[in-house]
Formats: C-alpha cells, structure tokens, sequence
C-alpha cells in the first residue's frame, strides 16, 4: 500500500502548484508560462532518473508504451495550456474544482478501459463531486453587478478533459517501464509541444520582459510539478486508477487553502459547502 503515500505526495505537491502558478503567471503569457517551466519539470524528471538508475531501460521499451507515454505527454501539454490560462483569466478557487472535476471522467474511462468496477460509492462519490464543483464555480455575492469573462470556464473544462486523458494514457504507459523514467520521457513531449506553441503564438520574445519574481515562482512551480508527477506515476504504477485520481484531487484543499493565505481569495458560504461535497464524494470513492 505504498502507492497510497505517493498518490497523497502527488496531492500536496499539484495543490502548492496551483497557487504558485497563478503568482508566476500573473503577468506572463500563459503559454510562454508554461513552456518555461516545463523545462525545470524536465530538468527535475530526468534528474530522479539517474538517481534511481533507471536511464538503463531506455533500450527496453516498447513501441506500445512509447505510444501511450506520447499520448499521455500530449495530453499533459494540452491541458497544462488550457489550466494555466484558466487561472490567468480567473480565481484559483473556481478554476481548481473544475479541473479536478476530471476525477468523473477518469473513472467513467477506466471502467472502460482496464474494467474496474463503478460501485455505488463511486456513484455516490460523481454525484458529490459533480454537485460540490457546480457550487464552487457560482458567482459569489459580491460578484452580482460585476460583469465577468466566461472564458476561463471554457479552458478549465478542457483542461480537465485532457487530464483525464492523461490518467489513462499514463497508467497505460508506466505498466512496463519503470515510472521516474516513464515520467521523464512524457516531460519532453509536453516541452515540445509547449514551445511549439509558444513560437507558433510568437511570444518568444516576451521571454525579456519576466520580473524576477515571475521566474521565481515559475521555477517553484516547476518543482512541485516535478514532484507531483514522480508521486502520481509511482501511484498509478502500482495503485488503480480510480483510486489513485481520487486522493490525487484532494489537492483542491490544499489549493483552497494556500489561495487563502497568499491571493486572499475567500469562499462564499455556497463555495464552501461544494468544497465539503466534493471532499465527501471524494472520501465515497476510496472505498
């Protein structure tokens, strides 16, 4: 049951990651943001490769879980775009709960995909999550007379779309590689793919314009990320799916709470009760 430490890692690290991100991308290009800082992700992957020595199986892969490594990397890359945007458009404490509303889907896809099975707390668990998000993305009160961009909604539902791409195609890729290394070769295919964007968008030149305090907490976003990977795939190597996502969804809390302390965002009362839905129905789907 150690995969139940690393899905719990994977929480805590993809929760700091959040808020850290928002401060980093303040006033960067989203996807320039993210190109960047993917490149301390790598930095940090193929870092804990050598570590544990694992460069070694290189040679042993298949072309079947290459292929699912590259969809699962693509997949990241996707919603990595479409999340940091999200948070650039809107509040951390909207814009997580929808993201981690992906926890739906994925189970949905593992059922399937790998046939594990949709028991009534599960059910239960969708219905709370589902409800629980639907009343954390409310307008709060004070937001009444105050006309807000819809945009963000837009781009945090894609990238919960994609992340439950990633789930599969992860647990898929890491099956017969070991998971530092399949998380490492994933990494480059999200770089790639983020800087192919950025040249295509051609915001490569905005890259002189960073504050210090943006690259700071773009390079702190980075290695939470990076550690929040490591523990995810270790997880999902050795833990199901529908498991492993669930507990790794309860970053939102650590999310919710550092978006407190550092951007002041405060919940609504309505907010706070679909925080406690989503937690229950989260809590429903671990057994």
């Amino acid at each position: 049951m150690v995969w139940l430490l690393f899905a719990f890692g994977s929480a805590f690290f993809a929760g700091i990651t959040a808020v850290l991100a928002k401060i980093g991308i303040e006033k960067v290009n989203s996807t320039l943001a993210t190109a960047l800082r993917t490149i301390v992700v790598l930095a940090f992957s193929w870092l804990m490769v050598f570590i544990a020595g694992s460069q070694e199986q290189i040679g042993q892969i298949s072309g079947k879980t290459l292929c699912f490594l590259i969809l699962s990397g693509l997949s990241t890359g996707a919603s990595w775009l479409c999340y940091f945007r999200a948070l650039q458009l809107g509040d951390v404490n909207k814009v997580a709960p929808i993201d981690k509303s992906s926890t739906v889907l994925t189970i949905i896809l593992a059922f399937l995909f790998f046939g594990e099975p949709i028991s009534i707390p599960k059910i239960i668990g969708i219905l709370g999550i589902g409800i629980g998000t639907l009343l954390m993305i409310a307008k709060k009160e004070t937001d009444k007379n105050q006309v807000q961009s819809r945009s963000w909604l837009i781009f945090a539902m894609l990238s919960a779309v994609f992340a439950s791409l990633t789930s599969i195609f992860g647990k898929i890729g890491v099956e017969n590689v070991e998971s530092n290394l399949g998380t490492a070769i994933r990494t480059v295919v999200v770089l790639a793919m983020a800087w192919l964007m950025v040249f295509v968008s051609g915001k490569q030149h905005e890259i002189k314009g960073i504050s210090k305090k943006s690259w700071v907490f773009l390079f702190l976003s980075g290695i939470t990320t990076g550690l929040s990977w490591l523990c995810y795939y270790r997880a999902l190597q050795d833990g199901p799916a529908s498991v492993v996502v669930p507990i790794d969804k309860l970053s939102i809390v650590v999310t919710i709470v550092f978006s407190y302390v550092l951007l002041k965002e405060k919940l609504s009362r309505k907010a706070a009760l679909g925080l406690l839905l989503i937690l229950a129905g989260t809590g429903a789907m671990l057994f």
